[in-house]
């Protein structure tokens, strides 16, 4: 009779370890697999991995995958207990349900919980990757019970109009990836550079190419009625290879002058301007809508074989240009070579305030001051400052808004010219 005990309590034993490995089975899978990267998995699978495979797999019938953990988790946890219970209400009586509930509950949270989800939290992965073959012959074998048990739930929660798997993502895959380089940013993953082109490429859909234009008031432009030698001394003086023409009024661009082809033409006539026939030389204008997104104005660019295009607006008034150049700087950044000019309008103070030209885009400021301003409603400076005070402010006045203070250093006209902005963790409050 003492061999016969000794043996059932072994096997009660053995049966308890073998439902706590179960469970540990479990929780660790629910963790790894819900943690593991997406991408890191699919790299692998398109590498030849079949437990990536199996392991995307499972992740796609999501539902039935968090079903099948939850009820096999469940099962296991009810059973292991309430066996521990009967074998120790056996020995000790009905003192035992009290053992049985605090030695249960101990085990099962410190080795079927915290100890298999901690591991497979420390390294998803890995640990997706060596219970991927598990995991889905359980899924099989409990599959169609989980299935039964998805039903019943959306029966239930329909009366609540709740639908599971109708509702869209909050988030577009775009700021998805958005956030999560900026979360590896944060964590020290990835250099603020290679956030800032990242979130470069992914503006590209939603900015225009009026928000990154050389407006008109800034354009470089040459008078086509000059003559042939002034032409060609305000291409040479020029930091820009290619040179909108007009005639009558500036708004009228007759064509496109190309510096290269100027001087091939130069040279033919053995350098003699005079002979020159500038508007021949010209290329024709290329003239696309302010409301073309950066993206497809891209893609045009590419397809056309140029770099240069004339902005309009919906009247076909010109706005202004906008280059290649343009739209590769708001990926990698301001890019500069020996022609470039060197003034950047963003000067910052040593007392940590910024003195800013109203006609810098927020866009750039963000990126090289590593802000936050928004450029919803406005492009440059100048026009936040207007858009936030409702009005045209005067020289000297203070504005406080977005977590920064603003104050207009100099204006022309209607223009703001130049601003002061400090952020309001380092303006100190005036004394009572």
């Amino acid at each position: 009779m003492v061999e016969e005990s000794s043996g059932n309590l072994w096997f009660a034993a053995a049966f308890v370890v073998f439902c706590l490995l179960l469970s540990a089975f479990f929780s660790a899978s629910e963790t790894a697999f819900t943690a593991a990267s997406r991408s890191r998995m699919l790299v692998l699978e398109k590498g030849g991995d079949r437990r990536a495979k199996l392991v995307n797999r499972l992740l796609e019938m999501r539902e039935r995958f968090i079903g099948t953990v939850l009820i096999g988790n469940n099962i296991v946890n009810i059973g292991v207990s309430a066996f521990a219970t009967s074998v120790l209400v056996a020995i000790f009586g009905d003192g035992g349900a009290i053992y049985a509930t605090i030695i249960m509950s101990i085990l099962v949270i410190v080795f079927a919980e915290v100890l298999p989800k901690t591991l497979a939290i420390s390294s998803p992965e890995t640990v997706s990757l060596v219970l991927s073959r598990p995991m889905s012959w359980a899924v099989a074998l409990l599959g169609p019970l989980a299935i039964a048990v998805e039903r019943i739930a959306r029966v239930m929660l329909r009366p609540f109009g709740i639908r599971i798997g109708e509702n869209t993502p909050i988030l577009s895959a775009s700021e998805e990836i958005r956030g999560q380089v900026a979360l590896l940013h944060k964590e020290g993953g990835v250099a603020k550079t290679d956030r800032d082109m990242l979130g470069g490429l992914l503006d590209l859909e939603d900015l225009s190419v009026s928000e990154v234009m050389v407006h008109r008031t800034k354009m470089r432009t040459i008078n086509a009625d000059l003559s042939s030698e002034e032409i060609v001394r305000e291409v040479l003086s020029s930091p820009y290879t290619r040179m909108p023409l007009w005639r009558e009024s500036q708004e009228n661009i007759v064509g496109v002058l190309h510096a290269k082809d100027l001087l091939r033409a130069l040279d033919a006539v053995g350098g003699d301007a005079s002979k020159l026939k500038v508007e021949a030389i010209a290329l024709e204008s290329w003239f696309v809508p302010d409301t073309t997104s950066l993206r497809d104005q891209l893609k045009a660019f590419l397809a056309k074989k140029t770099h240069f295009a004339l902005v309009v607006d919906e009247y076909g008034e010109v706005m202004g240009l906008i280059t290649l150049e343009d739209i590769l700087e708001e990926i990698v950044g301001d890019i500069k070579d020996e022609h470039d000019l060197s003034v950047q309008g963003v000067r910052p103070q040593p007392n940590g305030s910024v003195n800013v030209d109203g006609s810098v885009p927020i866009r750039d400021l963000n990126r090289a001051m590593d802000w936050n301003l928004p450029d919803e409603e406005a492009t440059t400076i100048a026009g936040l400052v207007i858009h936030e005070a409702q009005a045209i402010p005067d020289t000297g006045q203070i504005f406080t808004f977005h977590g920064f203070r603003f104050q207009v250093l100099r204006k022309s006209r209607n223009r703001i010219m130049a601003v002061r902005i400090t952020p309001l963790s380092l303006v100190r409050p005036r004394a009572e």
